[in-house]
């Protein structure tokens, strides 16, 4: 390695560390903001709830939304490390020189790398997905899953995973090696239609192994619900409900699909909560992200965005600097495409952190749009009240930090979506 690269890749390495602990730092305040606002408002009902809102809901939801921004904290401390034990500190360097060893060059010690990586990577972060689940969601009362459902949730995606995972790592890993300097172009072309491909047949397909679907049987809600789908000029496959109650108690409803294999899917929880008219006003919001074509913005915008993404990995991939700057050696005889892959998707979150606020100040505009057509769609009494009810069952709080809001939130909080609804009134 030259002294311009030497340089580079000592440049890169300062940079990275220093993006990497910038990221972690800006995540710890939000989240300490977040806490803080949120205990602090914990005594009281907002004055435009009180009248709908109980104390003890109120407190619950604060209590909740704490205890998962500080378990949260642990989280990111977790992961920043896990970045740095793979980067900096040479264990993906390591795994590739072992693999190396024991397989030699090719597409069979390239999927191993990538194979590898993602197992042990899984088992590092499992801790925090059980804890999620079986004490935190356990302790507010949500978690309906039982470990042996919980293993075989895990089986069926490790299964998917490799099912369709496999073949799809192998075509772009031969890609990247057979397809020339413009290998990224193709790699794009084969990932956006994967992704197409996916949210055609996940519906019919994928979901159907984790939950069981089952036609509304509710006819007079039935009658209401393609009534206003014929009203607002929609059609879908169906209308069908979904057993999340077997695993959460959150309650939820979404369109899922594109063309023929729309399908409106109702969580049990939410039909076992909400009225026939709360239920409409619901619905009218899901269609009102299709009428202003919300999914196909967000779309394009995610085609965008990944093709620059592969653009630069195209690059990268073929600077020396990149490898070493972020504590790999590559290979000098045989490919290197896995590993450039996976440093991609290490080191980009922390230079990527600024889009986060952009998009979920995208998504909450999507929101306020879909508030608004169902408002024309429907009464917005039902919708406010459809509304209140979903925030006080999924324990959403009240009253979070607007910094917080500004950077996660894609959904509005309670208080902004309501008072955009009815301008200057009070909400109850």
């Amino acid at each position: 390695m030259n002294d311009l690269a030497a340089h580079a890749s000592d440049a890169l390495t300062l940079i990275f560390a220093l993006a990497l602990a910038g990221h972690l730092l800006l995540q710890f305040w939000l989240s300490g903001r977040q806490i803080r606002h949120v205990a602090a408002h914990r005594a009281q009902v907002p004055r435009p709830f009180d009248a709908t809102i109980t104390l003890p809901a109120h407190q619950r939801a604060a209590d909740y939304t704490v205890a998962k921004a500080r378990f949260g904290l642990l989280e990111l401390a977790w992961g920043a490390a896990l970045t740095l034990a793979w980067t900096l500190l040479g264990g993906l360097s390591a795994l590739n020189s072992a693999l190396y060893a024991s397989l030699g060059s090719g597409l069979a010690q390239q999927m191993a790398l990538v194979g590898a990586f993602t197992l042990v990577n899984s088992v590092l972060e499992l801790p925090f997905s059980l804890y999620r689940t079986f004490v935190i969601e356990e302790q507010f009362g949500f978690n309906k899953t039982t470990a042996r459902l919980w293993l075989q949730d895990l089986v069926k995606s490790v299964l998917l995973g490799a099912a369709i995972g496999g073949p799809l790592l192998a075509l772009v890993l031969w890609l990247m090696a057979a397809a020339g300097t413009h290998w990224w172009l193709w790699t794009w072309a084969v990932w956006m239609g994967f992704n197409l491909l996916a949210m055609l047949i996940y519906p019919t397909w994928i979901a159907p192994w984790f939950n069981k679907f089952t036609p509304l049987q509710d006819e007079a809600l039935t009658q209401r619900v393609q009534a206003l789908m014929q009203r607002c000029g929609f059609q879908a496959q169906g209308f069908y409900v979904m057993d999340g109650s077997k695993r959460s108690a959150h309650a939820n409803a979404y369109f899922t699909g594109f063309g023929t294999s729309k399908r409106v899917v109702f969580y049990d929880t939410l039909l076992a909560r909400l009225s026939p008219e709360e239920v409409d006003a619901v619905l009218a919001h899901e269609l009102g992200h299709f009428t202003h074509k919300h999914l196909p913005k967000r779309i394009v915008a995610i085609f965008a965005m990944s093709l620059a993404g592969f653009a630069l990995l195209g690059w990268l991939g073929t600077q020396v600097w990149f490898y070493t700057g972020l504590g790999v050696l590559p290979n000098l005889q045989g490919p290197n495409d896995a590993l450039a892959l996976m440093l991609f998707l290490l080191a980009m979150p922390a230079f990527t952190g600024f889009l986060g606020p952009l998009f979920a100040q995208l998504s909450r505009k999507h929101e306020f749009e879909a508030d608004a057509y169902a408002m024309a769609q429907t009464r917005g009494a039902d919708l406010a009240s459809a509304l209140l009810k979903l925030y006080e069952d999924n324990a959403s709080t009240l009253t979070p930090d607007p910094w917080y809001v500004k950077f996660y939130y894609s959904h509005p909080p309670a208080s902004e979506r309501l008072a955009r609804m009815y301008p200057g009134s009070a909400i109850g």
